[in-house]
């Protein structure tokens, strides 16, 4: 039976016991926490005492908490991530949540949204895909799951009200888009208060998702699946890819046969090692590492989220 300090014993073939021992093999603090948390009754305290190591004093997160980028300084990726780990453990609020909107609001752009990555990078090496610029352009996607995060979690505060508004702007003028632009999108889509308004736009974005083949609906074809501009050979999308959750707007896009599909993919994902692999490209040797654990617990809390069995 598992619980604080327990260890799970299912039989060999359990794809939950294979990670976890992939996790006290490979993964960080943090990631260790967290997959006690989710997977072992482990508590909430201990995730939010080891996400505090990468806490500066600006409110923002820094200490390549993203693993793709690296050094101390605070960056909307790094913040939106503590942000997500946070919601996960039902500790979306309070003056921590607060001093994050603050951090948010002294690196918005003039339109109030986020830019991916901050000036300040510069001096610390980041992924070849993050490009760093000096007048860095507002991105959807990393204002959008951080504005639907804090919608979900009702969450208030002034920088919000024009986050908002340039998200419903950048969704709503989508027409040719990439799989990680969609998940923004989708990310807030699933937490903004006007449903009906949410509900339409989904259905919107569900329609060129298809039409722009962004998703790999056979697993089995992917040689005839196109991989999205600028991405890494074989960086396919999945149904659970926009649809983490059953009650997200996105899986309405997809029918349950084509939702099973990707779920089996899924699962047969996990490698002999116990985690599963990066998809995107691999730049340092660290940063893989550091990322595999984050991925492989995402990887089992969808299947879990979707019913798919795990242990």
């Amino acid at each position: 039976m598992a619980g604080n300090g327990a260890t799970i014993d299912p039989s060999p073939a359990s794809a939950l016991a294979r990670a976890e021992r992939f996790i006290w093999l490979t993964a960080r603090v943090l990631e260790q926490r967290r997959f006690a948390y989710h997977f072992l009754a482990g508590g909430s305290d201990p995730v939010e005492t080891a996400l505090t190591a990468y806490l500066n004093e600006d409110g923002g997160y820094g200490h390549a908490l993203e693993p793709d980028l690296r050094g101390p300084l605070s960056q909307p990726l790094h913040t939106a991530h503590a942000l997500r780990v946070l919601d996960s453990i039902g500790r979306c609020g309070g003056l921590r949540v607060e001093r994050m909107c603050r951090y948010f609001t002294e690196v918005s752009t003039r339109d109030g949204a986020l830019p991916a990555v901050h000036p300040s990078q510069r001096a610390y090496p980041a992924a070849p895909f993050l490009p760093i610029v000096d007048d860095p352009p507002s991105e959807l996607l990393a204002t959008g799951p951080v504005v639907g995060l804090l919608h979900r979690n009702q969450v208030w505060h002034a920088w919000l009200f024009r986050a908002t508004d340039f998200c419903w702007s950048a969704v709503d003028t989508i027409e040719k888009s990439h799989p990680y632009e969609i998940q923004a999108a989708i990310a807030f889509l699933d937490g903004v208060p006007d449903s009906t308004r949410a509900q339409a736009a989904a259905d919107r974005l569900g329609g060129l998702v298809r039409e722009q083949r962004l998703v790999a609906l056979d697993p089995d074809r992917l040689d005839q699946q196109p991989v999205a501009p600028g991405y890494a050979p074989g960086e396919h999308h999945f149904a659970y890819d926009y649809a983490r959750r059953p009650d997200s707007l996105a899986r309405r896009w997809f029918t349950d046969e084509e939702m099973n599909r990707a779920l089996e993919h899924l699962a047969a994902g996990q490698q002999q090692d116990g985690g599963w692999p990066i998809t995107w490209q691999e730049w340092a040797p660290g940063t893989s590492l550091e990322s595999r654990p984050i991925v492989t617990i995402e990887a089992l809390r969808t299947l879990r989220a979707h019913g798919h069995p795990i242990e």
